[in-house]
């Protein structure tokens, strides 16, 4: 949804900008854990309702997180809750690690795989594909049993498919063509 990432730009980067100046990777942890919470859409529902105050949503999101909110993060909850933008947070998230990943030089990773796979078989993965993408990769393994077999690797907006099931439809749009 483009509003909603023109509407998280400006907060992530600003966050960003706070950030870089302290402990980035404490920060990071934070903005990731309230970004899970604020996509629920039973705090959403909560939060628009007329009758809850700011306050109490601000109490409840930093109830719900279960870690201790830093000064820069607290801000920024209390800054969407007062413009009614809470159900931004999530994307605000997302620019936010992407910009902690530009500036680590690195990106996030979903391996999709037919089955599970062992952590060493990712290390090898991992050094295969950051070849391939050419940049140090954040991976996370979901398992998908429709692939039938291979890995479909999505990095940002690239997505490299070695499944079974792609390499079949390759061949039924070779046969039918």
């Amino acid at each position: 949804m483009a509003e909603t990432a023109t509407l998280a730009r400006p907060y992530a980067e600003a966050l960003f900008q706070v950030a870089v100046k302290g402990d980035l990777n404490a920060l990071g942890e934070q903005v990731r854990a309230l970004g899970v919470v604020t996509a629920d859409e039973r705090l959403r529902q909560f939060a628009d309702n007329p009758k809850t105050t700011a306050q109490q949503v601000l109490e409840v999101v930093q109830s719900a997180v279960g870690l201790p909110l830093s000064a820069p993060i607290v801000n920024l909850l209390q800054t969407v809750i007062d413009n009614g933008r809470l159900s931004v947070v999530p994307e605000i998230a997302a620019q936010f690690q992407g910009l902690v990943n530009q500036h680590a030089g690195s990106s996030d990773a979903v391996v999709y795989s037919a089955f599970p796979i062992g952590q060493e078989q990712l290390a090898e993965l991992v050094l295969t594909l950051e070849k391939r993408f050419g940049r140090k990769l954040n991976a996370s393994v979901k398992v998908a049993p429709e692939l039938i077999g291979g890995v479909r690797v999505v990095v940002g907006d690239e997505v490299l498919d070695t499944s079974v099931k792609a390499r079949l439809e390759q061949m039924k749009v070779a046969l039918t063509a």
